[in-house]
């Protein structure tokens, strides 16, 4: 029977893995209580005994120990180097048993290396100190490691980042601190984390004490984040931000460099208290801004690479580190571009001329219109005020239309440009999109690349010419209900001019709404009360030709009829 007290008093209990601890101990017919009450005795079953090799025959190492029988060991199972095994050697073994039941001596060297190993640990190794050792096995929890005896090494105490599969530290010869000793177990656990913990604190201290801003470092790539990568300086790490890697556009880190690479980098910045380090991988070499403004004059017209578009945009570089903006408004001289992609694309070489340089700022505006001549600066000699054009309406806004006078080039006719004499609430009342049209050049504005039309330009002004001679207070003239509103009726008195019949010059009586009076389409005939050449209006009456002249009236003794006008000319 296993006497577990004593199983106990040597820690080889099955508490944190100790059951294959246990497995190292036992053996044959002799029990660990015969070794504990004979050890120490002269060839006593459990002693440790000094024996030499006096033969190595295949596996059998033949040990001379003093005894009448010889003591034979397994090459291949007791010794941890079998190559180095020579005759003449010493070696310290545990005696199992004198005499087994076929006459010869057992003897076990792994057992006594464990025995003696336990005594050297607990006799020279304390909580807190380093120790190393090979990794056996893994087991419920951990691995067994192999230090001279077998101790616990918890699975969370492997890295400082747990590992996915810590199997793979099997036959690993790994460096650890011990976590606890249970002196009444005799049960070591350790920590390859605390190891490597104080290793690098200390390692980060030394980095920190040399540390210098300016400082050219080596390093080892650890991490890529979106912002950057994390470079290991020996103990410490430091942030190379995608900013810094490169004068060019660098669009991810890993674009630049790889995990483990071994890069050379310098000290940008160092925040101690908080442990911070920036680093930086361009500020090795001077910056291609430094002469930019020498190197790209205003007005040269060099090549680029089209490296990325945005709504606004597009930027070329110029060279490795170089890149100006193309803004939208500075492609075309007469193209309508709603967006940059319908111009150029990514990795297009295009001809660009260099128009502002702010190597403060580190900025460049380019143009790419200013490759080809200003079409703007020969229109007004082209277009004179006063020219007749054809064009095709290109859009209608609220304000008036866009007229397509050539390819590229608008002109506005505006809303109040229409007509002499009718009032046109919207454009679309007299154009749509499509319309080939006439008009007028009023004016061209080279600085703001404008052009203004008008319509009714073509004709003379019926209110200078015309209408104050056919049309005068007092007259009765005839006219068609074309609008309704509720402070009146609007009557077309001919072709584009009207009239206002107010809601107080429909009948003597008070009218509420002009709908209960007139209808759309009516014709009615009506006395001219006024003619205001100012702003162009006409005041019309119903109820002073139904009724009669009032005291205010003109007199006349026979109404006057007016004579009709076509296009703003008497007819």
């Amino acid at each position: 029977m296993v006497n577990h007290a004593l199983l106990k008093e040597l820690g080889l209990d099955s508490q944190n893995g100790n059951d294959q601890i246990k497995d190292l101990y036992e053996g044959g017919d002799v029990s660990i209580d015969t070794m504990l009450e004979n050890s120490g005795k002269t060839f006593a079953n459990g002693s440790l005994l000094t024996g030499k090799i006096v033969n190595i025959r295949g596996d059998d190492v033949i040990l001379e120990i003093g005894l009448k029988s010889e003591g034979v060991l397994s090459l291949a199972r007791e010794f941890d180097n079998p190559g180095d095994v020579e005759v003449g050697d010493e070696v310290v073994v545990l005696l199992e048993q004198v005499e087994s039941e076929n006459g010869l001596v057992q003897i076990s060297k792994r057992k006594a290396d464990r025995i003696r190993g336990w005594e050297t640990i607990i006799n020279t190794k304390k909580e807190g100190d380093p120790v190393s050792g090979k990794v056996i096995k893994k087991i419920k929890g951990g691995l067994l490691v192999d230090i001279g005896v077998p101790v616990f090494l918890p699975a969370s105490q492997v890295d400082v980042r747990r590992p996915g599969e810590i199997g793979e530290f099997i036959n690993r010869v790994v460096e650890a601190e011990i976590l606890k000793i249970d002196l009444e177990r005799r049960n070591i656990v350790i920590s390859r984390r605390k190891f490597m913990e104080r290793q690098r604190s200390e390692a980060k201290q030394k980095v920190f004490d040399d540390l210098q801003v300016g400082q050219l470092r080596h390093g080892i790539v650890k991490n890529f984040a979106d912002f950057g990568a994390f470079i290991d300086l020996g103990g410490v790490d430091g942030l190379l931000h995608i900013t810094d890697m490169s004068w060019g556009r660098v669009n991810r880190p890993s674009d630049v460099l790889k995990l483990e690479q071994e890069v050379e980098v310098m000290v940008l910045s160092i925040d101690r208290e908080k442990e911070k380090i920036a680093l930086g991988l361009k500020q090795k070499h001077a910056s291609p801004w430094e002469h930019a403004d020498e190197k790209y004059p205003v007005g040269t017209r060099v090549k680029g690479q089209v490296t990325n578009i945005t709504t606004y945009g597009a930027f070329v570089k110029l060279e490795e580190g170089v890149e100006g903006l193309v803004h939208i408004s500075e492609m075309s001289w007469t193209k309508r571009i709603n967006h940059p992609g319908e111009m150029l694309s990514v990795g297009e070489e295009v001809d660009v001329v260099i128009l502002e340089v702010n190597k403060a700022k580190q900025e460049i505006s380019l143009g790419i219109k200013q490759t080809e001549a200003n079409p703007w600066t020969v229109l007004a000699d082209k277009y004179p005020a006063g020219t007749v054009v054809t064009g095709k309406v290109r859009n209608v806004a609220n304000y008036g239309a866009f007229i397509e006078i050539e390819e590229g080039i608008d002109g506005l006719l505006h809303v109040t440009d229409m007509s002499w004499t009718k009032k046109i609430a919207h454009p679309s009342e007299q154009l749509k999109k499509g319309d080939v049209v006439q008009c007028v050049v009023l004016s061209v504005d080279q600085d703001k690349n404008r052009v203004a039309l008008g319509m009714k330009q073509l004709t003379e002004d019926p209110w200078i010419h015309a209408i104050p001679t056919n049309y005068r207070p007092g007259m009765i003239v005839r006219g068609k209900v074309t609008k309704i509103t509720n402070f009146g009726v609007f009557l077309e008195l001919e072709p584009g001019l009207e009239g206002l019949l107010h809601i107080s010059e429909l009948s003597e009586d008070k009218v509420e709404n002009p709908q209960d009076m007139v209808k759309l389409g009516d014709e009615l005939e009506v006395k001219i009360l006024r003619v205001d050449m100012d702003d162009r209006k006409i005041g019309l009456s119903l109820k002073r030709v139904q009724g009669g002249s009032s005291a205010d009236e003109p007199e006349a003794t026979e109404p006057e009829r007016p004579r009709k006008y076509r296009g703003g000319l008497e007819s």
